[in-house]
């Protein structure tokens, strides 16, 4: 299964995999089309990031590859959600804890 990859103009390691599109079909093709619209703006801009061939055999760094194929190929997206614990360094720091 073929699939393209595109990041979220928004929020830091989201990405968001949807099932490439036929040859005739790619030059109008909206990948923000398969979301529905509170995730869409929650997504923000989607930048291209690669084409990916996907199949049993291959690994993923941070979701199930069956997982993905068959998001794929029942609601024709993936959306891979930032891995939680992850503390971005250049955050303002919380309220409270400010000049501490």
């Amino acid at each position: 299964m073929h699939c393209s990859i595109y990041k979220s103009s928004k929020k830091d390691e989201m990405y968001l995999y949807v099932a490439r599109p036929a040859e005739n079909e790619a030059e109008d093709f909206n990948p923000l089309e398969v979301l529905a619209e509170p995730v869409r703006v929650a997504f923000g801009r989607a930048t291209f990031v690669m084409h990916l061939e996907l199949s049993e055999a291959r690994k993923l760094a941070r979701v199930n590859v069956m997982h993905v194929i068959d998001s794929l190929e029942t609601k024709g997206f993936f959306l891979q959600m930032p891995p939680e614990g992850l503390i971005n360094p250049n955050a303002a720091a919380p309220e409270g804890l400010r000049g501490a």
